[in-house]
């Protein structure tokens, strides 16, 4: 494929997407930035778990296995420092994603809210004999509630299974640098 072919199938495929983004009006595009900041938030966690972590634990590991002692209160300093530093970088950005992921309904609401004006407002100007406009206005009212809360609960998936690897890891790592006796 030539890059003409390539910027054709983009368009095609872009279209419905385009299409559906235009009928929701200016709150689904407020929405769509939202869904991008925390789903590319998502993706930075699971790379992070996936290869920084497991690094950094296997450093800790080795480094608290070369250790002559592991009793003293100097070196149960060591280990609860590496581990509120494992803690410190497994929960970053999980806070931001679940504060994103609260934010999708209420911008379907606003959106909810932003459309049912346009309704009002084409039923004060032109009465309700035009079913047309009303029906844009109730599109405009429907779909960014819909796309809010799928959105909202795709979120909320994501962020429950990241919250939960990254306490599983977090367990994992703290029972591998206990005190061998």
């Amino acid at each position: 494929m030539n890059h003409a072919d390539w910027l054709f199938a983009l368009r095609n495929a872009m279209a419905p997407l385009s299409e559906f983004m235009s009928q929701g009006g200016v709150v689904l595009w407020w929405l769509a930035a939202v869904v991008a900041i925390y789903w590319l938030l998502v993706i930075e966690r699971v790379i992070y778990l996936a290869v920084a972590f497991p690094k950094q634990r296997q450093a800790w590991i080795e480094q608290w296995q070369q250790r002559t002692e592991h009793h003293s209160w100097y070196a149960q300093a060591i280990r609860q420092g590496w581990l509120g530093q494992a803690h410190d970088g497994l929960m970053q950005n999980l806070n931001i994603i679940k504060v994103l992921v609260a934010i999708c309904p209420m911008l379907g609401l606003l959106g909810t809210v932003t459309g049912m004006i346009s309704v009002f407002d084409v039923m004060a100007t032109l009465g309700s004999s035009n079913p047309k406009l009303m029906a844009s206005g109730i599109s405009l009212a429907t779909l960014p509630t819909m796309a809010g809360m799928v959105a909202a609960l795709a979120g909320m998936f994501a962020h429950a299974r990241l919250a939960k690897k990254c306490q599983l890891s977090e367990l994992k790592l703290e029972k591998a640098l206990r005190s061998q006796r």
